[in-house]
């Protein structure tokens, strides 16, 4: 049994309202950088960030970011095996491999910028049973189930699938908290990902799919219209039940979506910031703010993918990516690749100085 399936899970307390960060200490902030010894609005985006940041740290002049984890949940999509992918299922096994050997995008970046990275496989369709113990069982100590089932067909999760995984979520994002994680992002691995992620976006806006579906890893025009066909038979499959952010986890998310919202629950209900990356990131972030209002105001977009429900979601959160380099890649890799950037914001509130302070007397 995995220590997911260990963990209470409390429904009713899970959904409760998140206090957003301090908004005195925005204004002081927001204050302190329009006296900053620079051109009224020369900052950009990177005052608001250093604002942001300050904000979820309670404090006017802002700790400077070193100790940014990312955690990695990796997941099969039963999905998979209807054309909605140009890649193969067992191709998430083999990028899990990757991942543990550092071998991925997200793995150079992270190195290149001090960001610590957790692999755990929530739902791959894999034991991994040649792997070392010492390896294998970090690796699955959270595991629920091997793929999740085609939503078009029926519910990813059953309710008890579900609640284990958003347990486990909670409890890795409280591991990386006791951590000293003073900012985290989540990351994904999954072949058929980009099709739950987009049926939870549309799902929660009441769209048809050509709305939200993009082309993920980079089908043709045929597969696009199968991965169309695929969400709208979700939606039309799971009716009301859309209404519910949970149900919705439990009809069209995955094992690894569903960790990756209480992931990012629990760290804005702890007073953590996180990072978001693209699509599935930002899919967990808009449920994770349909079952608990008040989260988003604890995230700040990394970057803009090129799927389409990514931008609609965003929309909705009212966020505005820091980085728009038409990137896909996934794992986390847009948000570490924000990291230097936030850090940039972080310094310019702190060094800068204001021009109340070289006034001649």
């Amino acid at each position: 049994m995995s220590r997911s399936a260990q963990q209470p899970f409390d429904d009713r307390q899970f959904r409760q309202p998140i206090a957003p960060p301090s908004a005195d200490i925005a204004r002081a902030a927001a204050a302190r950088i329009a006296a900053l010894a620079t051109p009224p609005g020369a900052l950009g985006r990177l005052g608001e960030v250093a604002v942001w940041v300050a904000a979820t740290q309670g404090q006017v002049l802002p700790r400077q970011l070193v100790n940014v984890r990312l955690v990695i949940f990796a997941g099969d999509h039963g999905v998979a095996d209807h054309g909605v992918s140009a890649f193969p299922p067992a191709i998430t096994a083999a990028t899990v491999r990757a991942a543990l050997a550092q071998r991925l995008g997200v793995s150079s970046l992270a190195m290149a910028h001090g960001v610590s990275v957790r692999v755990l496989d929530v739902g791959v369709d894999s034991d991994f049973a040649d792997l070392p113990a010492d390896v294998r069982c970090p690796l699955q100590q959270y595991k629920v189930r091997r793929s999740s089932r085609p939503l078009h067909l029926e519910d990813a999760l059953t309710r008890q699938e579900t609640r284990m995984a958003l347990a486990a979520g909670a409890a890795v994002a409280r591991e990386e908290i006791a951590q000293g994680a003073q900012l985290l992002i989540s990351g994904d691995l999954g072949i058929g990902n980009t099709t739950s992620a987009a049926a939870l976006i549309a799902a929660g806006h009441g769209l048809p799919a050509r709305d939200v579906v993009g082309r993920g890893t980079g089908i043709d025009d045929a597969g696009l219209e199968r991965k169309i066909g695929v969400v709208d038979a979700a939606l039309a499959r799971i009716g009301h039940r859309a209404h519910d952010p949970i149900e919705t986890l439990s009809a069209v998310g995955s094992a690894d979506l569903a960790a990756a919202t209480a992931y990012l629950v629990t760290a804005a209900r702890l007073g953590v910031p996180v990072l978001l990356d693209g699509l599935m990131a930002v899919a967990c972030a808009y449920t994770a703010e349909r079952i608990a209002p008040g989260a988003a105001r604890w995230f700040a977009a990394g970057h803009r993918s090129t799927e389409p429900a990514q931008t609609v979601a965003l929309s909705s959160l009212g966020l505005v990516p820091i980085l728009d380099l038409e990137m896909r890649l996934g794992e986390g890799a847009g948000a570490v690749a924000a990291v230097p950037l936030v850090r940039s914001a972080v310094a310019l509130l702190l060094n800068v100085a204001t021009l109340d302070e070289f006034k001649p007397q």
